[in-house]
């Protein structure tokens, strides 16, 4: 053997008991209390989900969401997510379509029974369009609230909405702030 290639092992040899006196009781009490506080999730995927929310036998509203994610942290609420997007169908009694939510985004809460959606949001009825980018359904208030987004009617009324709120049916809505452009029928004039 070569003298550079003992003075290289002996080199290394020098190093070893610098490297384990670095570690001490300390750091190894610090990584086992950083590892007892880590969060486990079990996640169950499914592909291609189909919801259906009724009540009284009667259906509501379909979901579909290209993929859904069943999250069951080891503390916490556990929550569906859909990290591909979902679009919900309501119906009327009669089963007749009357509006969709699309959404890139959506979270569902089940405990506080909340589903949010969010990124690219849009509710379509006949009378309204709702865009906005985060919307919260609220199961237990059947009320929808979203913290600002655009209103357009039919007739060419665009309105900034914020705090923006509606029932379930979108029946009505309500916000406060509204600025935009509205169309009135009829001479002013007179």
């Amino acid at each position: 053997m070569n003298n550079a290639g003992i003075l290289s092992r002996i080199a290394l040899l020098c190093l070893i008991p610098l490297f384990l006196n670095s570690c001490n009781d300390d750091d190894l009490k610090k990584a086992a209390e950083i590892s007892s506080k880590k969060l486990v999730l079990s996640k169950d995927r499914s592909l291609k989900v189909e919801i259906v929310f009724s009540d009284s036998a009667v259906v509501k509203a379909k979901g579909y969401a290209p993929v859904l994610d069943q999250v069951n942290p080891t503390s916490g609420s556990k929550y569906q997510e859909m990290p591909k997007g979902v679009k919900i169908t309501f119906f009327d009694p009669l089963q007749k379509v009357t509006g969709t939510i699309v959404s890139d985004y959506a979270l569902r809460k089940e405990t506080e029974q909340l589903t949010i959606f969010k990124k690219n949001v849009v509710v379509v009825r006949d009378d309204l369009t709702f865009n906005t980018e985060e919307l919260t359904w609220d199961q237990r208030k059947r009320m929808f609230f979203s913290p600002r987004g655009i209103v357009t009617r039919p007739d060419g009324t665009v309105l900034n909405a914020i705090n923006f709120s509606a029932p379930e049916d979108f029946s009505s809505v309500d916000f406060e702030q509204g600025s935009g452009q509205t169309y009135v029928k009829g001479d002013l004039a007179q």
